[in-house]
């Protein structure tokens, strides 16, 4: 999943989060940091939503079906991993991936996942903890070989 099909999706679907979370037009753009206007033209697919806006409705609207459904159950690491692609950040505990992950491989206390719906990898260590994600393949078993050999 690249940047620009994370904006597609989600300016596709805003119309849809803004009724499931029970807004009016006027207070989601209050709350998502847009104008009515520039919201109304989302919503009816003139424009797409910038890159911080979509970022905003994913976060505030994360527990929302929709955005479950377009992301899974952790929306906000699909956005981080697209963001930050390829680089190893701060240790987050995650719950295992026992739900929207597929397991790629695991060896030496590690594992290395693919998000069902983003397609997107992930490096665990022995207790869950998320310590890379990317969108490539490749660059995922590169650094997972490399940590699963320390």
């Amino acid at each position: 999943m690249t940047r620009e099909e994370i904006i597609l999706k989600v300016s596709e679907k805003l119309r849809l989060i803004r009724t499931e979370a029970g807004y009016t037009q006027d207070k989601m753009a209050e709350i998502i940091g847009v104008s009515k206007k520039t919201l109304v033209q989302i919503e009816k697919g003139r424009v797409y939503a910038n890159w911080p806006t979509v970022v905003t409705i994913s976060a505030l609207f994360r527990e929302t079906e929709t955005v479950q459904y377009l992301f899974g159950n952790e929306p906000l690491e699909v956005l981080e991993t697209v963001a930050r692609d390829g680089i190893d950040y701060r240790k987050e505990k995650t719950l295992g991936g026992k739900i929207w992950w597929r397991e790629v491989a695991t060896k030496n206390g590690f594992i290395l996942q693919q998000n069902i719906l983003s397609q997107h990898y992930r490096i665990l260590d022995d207790e869950y903890f998320r310590i890379f994600s990317s969108m490539d393949e490749e660059a995922s078993l590169e650094r997972f070989n490399e940590l699963a050999k320390e």
